[in-house]
């Protein structure tokens, strides 16, 4: 049976971040130059702290890789901390004396918006730090490596993956809502901007605002928009609520630190709408004697009923602005039940740009699990075989066509 698991491990200032792939069919190609590619991407952005010029994120397999290609065991990424070194005392994993710690100080005050004060309820912590070191979005480089993994794999079954920016500090784009055609976005445009925002003027109004918000000690929020395309009808399901695709996605998007909402297609705009204004008509599509079912407007984002339709899966995420303000906010120091303001920790202004690589990593999770417990296949060749075998069905019954 295909279970696709995927699980982080790390500390936001320990050795490093691991992640483990579990699986994976054996043969799939995978060279860590292709994980290095994201990571690099995760890294970029207008807006990020001065953390990401002390970082060189670089994947290294641990294990599950064999002169280029996977073994079907278990796969392990590891990416070293480089600020690990300035962290070896505070964070050890042996036993210290009271006053040894207590000379390093203990962090007191939570942030608002944090995991802090509710993980400091949770665990029982006197320091928030316990709390922090795990709670911080660099968990998500951990993220980032395994989900490159399972993009590769979906590339084998002829899907792509990616994302850009919407909107940053209130900043938007103007975004088509027939989300239709992936080919129609300028994707190369997306990877030179600095905020991975394809137009040219939003992106350096985007910048500005960044620069702005700096200044004042304040950080920002965003939309980010994730693309799969090249997904056949039918992943997913209806039969139960874990079947259903959009449930999983929407679920792995929220996951991701600092992310407040989530959207299938136009998804919140549909609610002021008509039906008829809504939903996707069903046409007979023509190229010479070839007939076949298709869709000229997208506006289900790709999923109706739990299950992809064959149209691009596309998706919206909100992400709220990054807690930790260098202008901090009030709060309560859980020690002495004083007064204060909220802890201050090296951050970012903006993390949007980089939160849409996380994101296509989630997305490329889930649909890759998708995927595997539809198409099955202990080696790559055998699963491609499936997807391929399914697909021409499909195009022959006249329910679908590649492109």
């Amino acid at each position: 049976m295909s279970i696709l698991r995927m699980t982080t491990a790390g500390e936001s200032h320990g050795p490093g971040e691991a992640c483990i792939v579990e699986g994976i069919p054996s043969g799939l190609p995978l060279t860590r130059d292709e994980i290095d590619v994201d990571l690099a991407r995760r890294q970029r952005g207008y807006g990020r702290g001065d953390r990401m010029a002390i970082e060189t994120d670089r994947c290294r397999f641990v294990a599950g890789v064999r002169h280029g290609r996977t073994l079907g065991s278990p796969i392990c990424l590891l990416i070293e901390n480089g600020d690990y070194a300035n962290w070896v005392s505070k964070m050890s994993p042996d036993p210290m004396s009271e006053e040894t710690t207590s000379d390093m100080g203990r962090f007191t005050l939570p942030r608002p918006g944090h995991a802090d004060l509710a993980g400091v309820a949770k665990y029982g912590h006197t320091d928030i730090r316990d709390v922090l070191e795990r709670a911080s979005a660099r968990e998500t480089v951990g993220r980032v490596a395994g989900g490159a993994v399972c993009k590769r794999l979906l590339q084998e079954a002829g899907v792509t993956v990616r994302a850009r920016v919407l909107s940053i500090g209130g900043v938007r784009v103007a975004a088509s809502n027939d989300m239709c055609r992936a080919e129609d976005i300028d994707w190369d445009a997306v990877e030179a901007s600095p905020v991975g925002c394809e137009e040219r003027a939003a992106s350096d109004l985007m910048c500005a605002r960044i620069d702005e918000a700096r200044g004042a000690g304040e950080s920002l929020g965003g939309v980010f928009e994730v693309w799969c395309w090249g997904v056949c009808p039918g992943v997913g399901g209806y039969a139960s609520m874990e079947d259903r695709l959009d449930g999983r996605l929407a679920g792995a998007l929220a996951s991701i630190p600092a992310i407040k909402g989530v959207q299938m297609g136009v998804a919140f705009d549909s609610a002021d709408e008509v039906g008829s204004r809504v939903h996707d008509p069903i046409l007979l599509m023509h190229d010479g004697d070839r007939r076949w079912i298709g869709r000229n407007t997208n506006r289900a984002g790709g999923i109706e009923g739990g299950m992809t339709t064959g149209m691009p899966v596309v998706l919206r995420a909100a992400m709220k602005p990054i807690p930790t303000l260098t202008t901090p906010l009030a709060s309560v120091d859980i020690a002495t039940l004083e007064l204060s303001s909220a802890h201050v920790e090296r951050s970012d202004v903006t993390a949007v740009p980089a939160a849409r690589v996380v994101g296509e990593a989630m997305a490329a999770y889930v649909l890759a699990a998708a995927y595997l417990s539809k198409f099955g296949g202990d080696s790559v060749k055998a699963f491609a075989e499936s997807v391929r075998s399914y697909e021409a069905g499909l195009e022959e019954r006249g329910l679908w066509r590649r492109f």
